[in-house]
């Protein structure tokens, strides 16, 4: 048994403490808190322990909101108030830029933030028969484990899936596939409904709820018949899928469709509830706000957009004024990003090239030609091999800004440390995103300029 004093967070959301030069990672633990703890396991580099008892709390701690909070994985801060929160995450983004990359941006932008609860859009909620716990279950694995939690409620999810949990249970328990039904996947979007004559805009919005059911056999007609019947009392459409994510298709209503609109750039995203699009619309919204003032494309810029998804930020940047090309390496992905910039009038403002932006980033960066300003969205591995490829800050043709968002601080300052250091920019801004309110989990942008 231990008394520590904790000095920050990790990436996982344990409290960060030292013993005799040693670090000890402690659950349950916030930061400038007097913590008593019982050590579980001993490593050479460190130690990690509970939490047993607080002796002086942070005056940021407060009571989880979740009954299941602590032993489903989904969430890992709700027992710390959302400035804590922010201001632990803006922490691990500057430790990690200092630390990794040597590198300290020259202002911190004020955090992005939205809904703190019932904000997640998108979710893979495993599904297991547990006949110990009453026989089927839907919802998150465990914390740290491979167990499914048994969920009756979620406070992240939108209210009206959270209310579904306990009815989804019994749906699929009377299915005839229920031992080969492993996972429901959860994509929360809008309609497009035309508008009348009389109406400004092109279309109006009505919020869709997808659950993409992963079936190894194929459903009997009496399962399909209480799908229909499910889908139909609950106001959810019903998507299926046999295979991989390309083989997902609508079944139930067959014209199920989904899209999220970016309303200050008038633009509309129709997306697969299995394509990648952000969790939290809200703060997306926000986010890709943020970016475009970062970026400050002008008319007749020339800008790249690398790891472009289905056009999430390069529609934004055409409707400015500027060519934005971008480049993804999903063949999926491009041809949806090719049709929302058909959709949306800006099919002669964009261009979409499918590229490994990691295998092939020189030739990448050569097909871009002139290069005013750059987009970064990179998944966790970062963008190393494509920052090495951008040209020196003095070279000719080198982008006037750089802006990179990020899902993972430790590769975002590794990234930040080869444009500084070698390519010669300046860290000018940097702050964070709390795309995951109640999680762990950074996401950041930051600014980089010539």
């Amino acid at each position: 048994m231990l008394e520590l004093t904790v000095e920050s967070l990790d990436q996982d959301g344990r409290g960060v403490a030292r013993c005799g030069g040693k670090v000890v990672f402690v659950d349950g633990a916030l930061p400038r808190e007097v913590v008593e703890t019982e050590t579980l396991r001993h490593k050479s580099s460190f130690d990690v322990a509970r939490m047993v008892a607080v002796r002086s709390a942070n005056p940021g701690r407060c009571a989880p909101r979740c009954p299941h909070f602590g032993t489903c994985g989904g969430c890992s801060l709700q027992h710390a108030d959302l400035p804590l929160q922010v201001a632990a995450k803006q922490r691990v983004l500057e430790e990690a830029l200092a630390r990794i990359g040597g590198v300290h941006p020259a202002t911190i932008l004020p955090a992005i933030a939205g809904p703190a609860w019932g904000y997640r859009h998108r979710a893979r909620l495993s599904v297991r028969d547990v006949p110990k716990k009453g026989g089927i279950l839907v919802g998150f694995h465990e914390r740290r484990s491979r167990y499914v939690a048994d969920m009756r409620e979620c406070h992240v999810l939108p209210p009206r899936l959270s209310e579904l949990l306990l009815p989804l249970r019994a749906l699929v328990a009377s299915l005839s596939i229920r031992a080969r039904l492993p996972q429901i996947e959860i994509a929360v979007g809008e309609r497009l409904v035309p508008r009348s004559a009389a109406q400004t805009g092109t279309c109006a919005m009505q919020p869709v709820y997808a659950l993409v059911l992963r079936v190894l056999e194929a459903p009997s007609e009496t399962d399909l018949a209480k799908l229909v019947a499910f889908a139909d009392t609950h106001g959810v459409e019903f998507w299926l899928q046999p295979g991989g994510p390309e083989t997902v298709v609508p079944f139930h209503p067959p014209s199920a469709a989904l899209a999220y609109t970016l309303p200050e750039f008038d633009v509309a995203l129709p997306f697969s509830p299995t394509d990648f699009t952000q969790v939290n619309a809200a703060v997306n919204r926000v986010l890709v706000r943020r970016a475009l003032q970062l970026l400050a494309p002008q008319p007749h810029d020339h800008v790249a957009d690398f790891f472009c998804g289905l056009g999430n930020f390069t529609l934004p940047i055409a409707r400015r004024g500027a060519f934005a090309t971008g480049f993804e390496g999903s063949r999926t992905l491009v041809a949806r990003a090719l049709e929302n910039a058909r959709r949306n009038g800006l099919g002669t403002s964009t261009a979409f090239v499918c590229a490994n932006l990691f295998d092939s980033a020189q030739e990448a960066v050569a097909r871009a030609g002139r290069l005013d300003r750059v987009l970064l969205d990179p998944p966790r591995e970062g963008a190393i091999e494509l920052v090495k490829a951008l040209p020196a800050c003095d070279a000719a043709g080198a982008p006037q800004r750089v802006v990179y968002v990020s899902c993972n601080p430790a590769t975002l300052a590794r990234d930040a440390a080869v444009l500084v250091h070698q390519r010669g920019y300046a860290l000018e801004a940097a702050g964070i995103v709390n795309m995951f309110p109640h999680t762990a989990h950074v996401e950041s942008i930051a600014l980089f300029t010539r």
